[in-house]
């Protein structure tokens, strides 16, 4: 089980790729031309195409507390419609930049990432055995990007399911390398997930996407390092993340890397 530094840290990675910041940026408001999640919004930068964005929307217009509620309500049917005329509405934009400033949609939308991506992260690698703050992080990385499924299966076909210890198989049945079983170990399959699907979005037809290989890059480099553990500092495109990054919620750093953040999804999300 990760500690809570981990899950901060494998966190703030990802909110570095998708908004410059390790803590997020609350009030970021995307439109990529060629993202098919269409309008994002928020810390991790959730999707209209998604209906997630429909759905945190909604959690914050249910607050008894929301101060910024009345004006977003109006917009829900087209939220849930995923109309994506939205992309432009001007009005909108507004209305969630301003909500950012309410802190009862700060806390719905640290709620809200968790529910929707990064529990169901934690779980998705539980059941591959993956038990490392990095692999977990990477995990994350493909749920909030997307794809996930897409890429694990390839890297299953490949190697089977990882495990910390493979025992060995009974000399009367020899494994079969056409079965999916747990045939390698955790960091192998880290490994192996990470360079298969740089390679895809490296070769991706759509341009936006081919830029998104500094994702792959970062953890690659983590994995080199062996820093399995996530051991604070850490670099994430150009930006530095350590124990000092979360002691305040306020941290608005930016990526030096020289490359623009791309927060366009392989899938909605």
């Amino acid at each position: 089980m990760l500690t809570y530094l981990q899950k901060r840290t494998a966190q703030a990675i990802v909110n570095v790729f998708e908004t410059g910041s390790p803590s997020g940026d609350y009030a970021g408001i995307t439109v990529a031309a060629g993202d098919p999640g269409h309008l994002t919004y928020g810390r991790s930068q959730t999707t209209l195409s998604s209906g997630n964005l429909a759905r945190l929307v909604a959690s914050y217009c249910d607050a008894p507390i929301a101060t910024c509620s009345a004006g977003l309500r109006a917009f829900l049917p087209r939220l849930e419609a995923r109309d994506v005329t939205l992309d432009s509405d001007a009005r909108l934009h507004s209305l969630l930049h301003d909500a950012a400033g309410d802190d009862a949609m700060r806390c719905i939308q640290d709620e809200f990432f968790d529910r929707a991506y990064w529990h169901p992260a934690v779980c998705a690698a539980e059941s591959l055995a993956i038990q490392s703050a990095l692999g977990t992080a990477v995990v994350y990385d493909s749920f909030i990007h997307g794809a996930w499924a897409r890429l694990r299966d390839a890297t299953l076909a490949r190697l089977g399911l990882p495990a910390v210890a493979v025992p060995p198989a009974p000399a009367a049945k020899p494994a079969s390398s056409s079965t999916a079983s747990a045939s390698s170990d955790e960091h192998a399959w880290i490994a192996e997930y990470l360079a298969r699907r740089r390679d895809w979005l490296l070769n991706h037809p759509n341009p936006l996407l081919r830029r998104a290989v500094y994702r792959m890059d970062t953890f690659l480099s983590l994995v080199g390092a062996a820093n399995w553990d996530l051991t604070l500092p850490v670099e994430a495109h150009g930006v530095c993340i350590s124990e000092a990054t979360f002691g305040s919620r306020g941290d608005n750093s930016t990526s030096s890397s020289g490359f623009p953040i791309e927060s366009i999804r392989v899938q909605t999300g």
